[in-house]
């Protein structure tokens, strides 16, 4: 009888550690779902002033937790949040990589938005190129373990370059196993590396490279005082978001007549809207919060863009919120001009 009891209370105890584990131990998965809508006026500042227009301009953003056994099967049972691997998240880069890349792509989204700000507000900028920023360095570079994702490269050879693509020609001229020497910004700290260009793969199969992915790193100047407070956001998504707020402030125009307006979408050069991913996501954080309209990018492809995606979610949710389509900046500004 006390052997019984023993054991029925060993089982009790196995299977209260396993409920426990299943609540507080993470799981090498991680769980998408809706994260915050924030209003911007809390994050931009444009020379000095806060803006005190009445409603909102709001970015959206996608939360991201690691998974617990509880939280990945609660997920797989709603509508909004999703469970993906690290690899499908990160795409093979290690969580600092991950952060690095997106640390860059919110600096380039701040830029992107200030520059179309400005153009579209008629105010001078200067765009000044500071360099190639790294986005990922291939295992079998030479340059692996020297050169980082997030690092800056001013130099190869001595040389500075006005583009990446300017530093792409200059590396595909040279020769397979040549030795070249690459100066590089780390943490704000110039160093150098030396290794051997090796062959690239297609498109540019048999040129010769440094075996890094990389972007133009560029930094824009203008008269006007305009301060992110953004810690802690990581992404490009926030461009739209982002140029509307600073528009506004630049000009001030009453642009929302009084409406909470949250979305999403790039801010590309030539003034479009790039497309994102987990609008899903963002809609149903936007219609959480209260926002009244919901701007999503319209995309070339009329079977698969953003916007349609948004249509769905919104529908899903039987939300009110008007989900609006826009291909460009233009796109955004006439149809906030047109509100009543």
């Amino acid at each position: 009888m006390k052997n019984k009891f023993s054991v029925k209370r060993l089982l009790l105890l196995l299977a209260a550690l396993v409920a426990i584990a299943c609540v507080i131990v993470p799981i090498p998965y991680y769980v998408e779902g809706p994260g915050a809508t924030i209003d911007l006026s809390e994050l931009i500042t444009v020379n000095g002033k806060e803006d005190d227009f009445p409603g909102s301009f709001s970015l959206t953003s996608v939360g991201i937790r690691q998974a617990t056994v509880l939280t990945a099967a609660k997920a797989k049972f709603s509508d909004f949040e999703e469970v993906v691997s690290k690899e499908a998240l990160m795409g093979g880069a290690t969580t600092e990589e991950y952060d690095q890349m997106q640390a860059y792509y919110m600096e380039s989204s701040q830029n992107a938005a200030i520059e179309q700000a400005l153009k579209l507000a008629g105010k001078p900028y200067e765009m000044s190129y500071l360099g190639v920023y790294v986005m990922s360095v291939e295992p079998n570079s030479t340059f692996y373990g020297k050169i980082a994702v997030g690092d800056t490269v001013t130099q190869v050879n001595g040389k500075s370059f006005a583009s990446a693509d300017e530093l792409v020609a200059y590396v595909h001229g040279q020769t397979v196993g040549d030795t070249v020497t690459v100066t590089y910004l780390h943490d704000g700290k110039e160093k150098e590396a030396s290794g051997k260009l090796i062959a690239l793969p297609k498109p540019n199969e048999g040129k010769a490279g440094i075996g890094i992915s990389l972007t133009s790193h560029t930094e824009i100047k203008t008269d006007e005082s305009i301060k992110f407070d953004v810690d802690n956001i990581g992404g490009p998504s926030a461009g739209l978001m982002f140029t509307l707020e600073i528009y506004q402030q630049l000009v001030g125009k009453d642009l929302r007549k009084g409406l909470d307006i949250a979305g999403t979408g790039t801010m590309e050069a030539d003034g479009t809207v790039g497309q994102i991913g987990g609008i899903d996501k963002k809609v149903a954080s936007a219609s959480e919060s209260g926002a009244k309209v919901f701007f999503a990018p319209k995309g070339s492809s009329k079977e698969d863009t953003n916007y349609k995606e948004a249509k769905a979610a919104a529908k899903k949710l039987g939300t009110d919120m008007k989900i609006v389509p826009v291909g460009t900046l233009a796109d955004a500004v006439a149809y906030l001009e047109q509100m009543n």
